[in-house]
């Protein structure tokens, strides 16, 4: 699928609760500061937990000077397109050009019928959602003569006067997952906008696109006018954003948060390292595509970079150390996979590849460190409850709440959702590709089953600390465990694929 070329920006979501209201605005605040391009906001109005979102919405751009706003979408039947349009129209220019229109159908239809809004069918919606848009953009387009008309089977417009013109071309953006609203997409939206929890794979990216792209060629259009965007469900590393903005051609990436650290992380070290991996990609291929005459230097620096170098990646080494006497396999019995040959050149691509589990590694290990510096403070009465709350804050794992157990079990989803990555993606593909790999590959997925029960086993453990302070050093002999264990397993699996995913990719 293609790079479609857009500028990356990084958005945070917000939800918008009622009783935190004063939060939910500094938090927007605290993503302009930070560097954010954009904050939106969920918008059910049926739910009475939420503040309305275009209030919000007016309220957070007076308290703001340059971030971008959107809602995150807003259903269109409960408000009028041309009503709509005026009211995106006005919050545009009084953000002096800030603002950009999220669209869905609805979806909750009992929630909508309600509060009074229509009770449509989901082939309904989309129809309404293709009558509203050419509503909402001729009620913008000020360079036309005459009113508005319109009459369709959800909406009757007649004469309407145009007006006002935003202050910039306003993009619309379209919350989409089946193939009809696709194909509206690439016909009348400016940006595709789905969550990726919902879609269910990153793989799903590639098959919306190729529907958007055709619809949108179909209507003399090009797919590159076309954005794409993704709301994140979970904190992605900067090596898998920046593949799925180079394979999929997403560009704006918006991370559900409600916590400061995570914000602060998101702008200030995630997005600065997919642009630089972005950027660094995209130079190449220009590099690659220009026009160059056979035998320049620059020439004869592409041709020695495509016939490779050796592996640079290096596994990690296990140290031998143990924390515990208790063993949950033998080491001894672990297989290895064929020896790689010592004459292979590797790409800078396949280089990149090879250091990516590491470098994944590398982050679950640091990661590992400051769970445990966290419990050796707590174990020696160094850190009360509020200096535990802030010494948390500052670090770079996300958390839903400022408590021990909840930093652990952050950690241990982390742990989790990469181990269920490889065992579903990475190991059949390597499979595949190489079946003396079996044997390997059958004992990580047997330890990773492992590492999994000694995570419950952390949890457990948690919930007895909870209520048993006395149950602090269980505490530490399970997360010793889960140290040796992980550590050891790490290693192992560095040493037997980094060379096999550098030959056969990610």
């Amino acid at each position: 699928m293609p790079d479609y070329g857009h500028d990356l920006l990084f958005s945070a979501n917000l939800v918008p609760h009622a009783q935190q209201a004063d939060t939910v605005v500094a938090l927007a605040q605290l993503a302009e500061r930070a560097g954010l391009d954009l904050v939106t906001f969920q918008d059910h109005p049926y739910q009475p937990a939420f503040l309305d979102t275009w209030t919000l919405l007016s309220y957070v751009a007076a308290g703001t000077e340059s971030i971008r706003l959107a809602g995150n979408v807003h259903p269109l039947p409960l408000r009028p397109p041309a009503m709509l349009a005026q009211a995106a129209a006005s919050l545009d220019i009084l953000s002096h050009g800030r603002f950009e229109l999220a669209l869905g159908t609805g979806g909750f239809w009992d929630a909508i019928a309600a509060i009074g809004g229509p009770r449509l069918t989901p082939a309904q919606g989309v129809d309404a959602l293709e009558e509203g848009i050419p509503i909402i953009r001729a009620a913008w387009d000020t360079a036309t003569a005459g009113g508005i008309h319109h009459h369709g089977e959800h909406y009757r417009i007649d004469g309407a006067q145009r007006g006002p013109r935003p202050a910039h071309d306003i993009g619309i953006w379209l919350g989409a997952y089946k193939p009809r609203m696709l194909r509206l997409t690439g016909r009348l939206a400016d940006g595709w906008l789905p969550s990726l929890p919902h879609l269910g794979s990153i793989g799903k990216i590639g098959e919306g696109n190729a529907i958007i792209d055709e619809a949108a060629t179909e209507a003399g259009r090009s797919p590159k006018n076309i954005r794409r965007l993704l709301n994140l469900g979970e904190e992605l590393p900067p090596a898998q954003l920046a593949e799925i903005a180079l394979t999929h051609g997403v560009s704006v990436f918006t991370l559900m948060v409600g916590d400061p650290s995570a914000i602060q992380r998101f702008a200030l070290e995630t997005a600065p390292a997919v642009r630089e991996l972005v950027a660094a990609e995209r130079a190449g291929s220009q590099t690659q595509n220009s026009a160059q005459r056979p035998g320049s230097p620059a020439l004869r620096s592409q041709a020695a970079a495509a016939q490779g170098a050796p592996l640079a990646a290096v596994p990690t080494p296990d140290d031998g150390v143990r924390l515990t006497d208790a063993r949950v396999w033998d080491e001894s019995t672990r297989p290895t996979g064929p020896r790689p040959d010592p004459e292979r050149r590797y790409t800078p691509r396949e280089q990149a590849d090879g250091q990516h589990l590491i470098d994944v590694h590398d982050h679950l290990r640091a990661e590992l460190a400051q769970l445990r510096d966290l419990v050796d403070q707590v174990a020696a009465g160094t850190l009360d409850a509020g200096a535990a709350r802030s010494h948390i804050n500052t670090m770079t794992m996300r958390q839903n709440n400022w408590t021990l157990g909840a930093y652990c079990e952050s950690y241990c989803r982390l742990v989790t959702m990469h181990h269920s990555g490889e065992d579903a993606v990475v190991f059949p593909r390597l499979r595949r590709a190489e079946p003396d790999l079996t044997p390997v590959l059958d004992r990580l997925a047997e330890e990773h089953q492992a590492i999994h029960k000694i995570i419950e086993r952390v949890d457990r453990a948690l919930v007895a600390f909870v209520t048993d302070p006395g149950g602090l050093d269980h505490l530490r002999a399970t997360v010793d465990l889960l140290t040796d264990s992980l550590l050891s397993h790490l290693s192992y699996e560095e040493h037997q694929l980094v060379e096999p995913l550098a030959r056969h990719g990610l």
